[in-house]
């Protein structure tokens, strides 16, 4: 008898010890990942030459964008400055798009 209640007891401290089934919860969609952290989906663009270039940078800029990693104003202003390299890229002047990119880079704060 006197094994009785300490066999209720054993079986009390027991079933709290154990689990849920499942495991830990699924990690979020990309689209609702952390503030400030870029999602998985995010691929930088192949390419070569100045055009790779200018379409890797314009990458860059929007996701820092859609992470909060700058502002919409210094967005649109980077932007506009890579419109203008893709245009010189466009018109055979690779030396001249490059040399745009890396002014715009360096005026901006981005590595080189």
């Amino acid at each position: 008898m006197r094994a009785l209640p300490l066999l209720a007891f054993a079986s009390l401290a027991l079933g709290a010890c154990q689990t849920p089934a499942g495991g830990p919860p699924p990690a979020p969609p990309p689209e609702q990942a952390a503030p400030g952290v870029t999602p998985s989906t995010f691929r930088m663009p192949g390419g070569t030459g100045c055009s790779g270039e200018v379409e890797r940078f314009q990458a860059v800029i929007d996701n820092d964008v859609a992470t909060g990693h700058t502002t919409r104003s210094v967005h649109d202003r980077v932007s506009a400055e890579i419109a203008s390299a893709r245009s010189a890229c466009s018109a055979g002047n690779e030396g001249g798009a490059l040399g745009q990119l890396r002014a715009t880079r360096a005026k901006f704060g981005y590595p080189g």
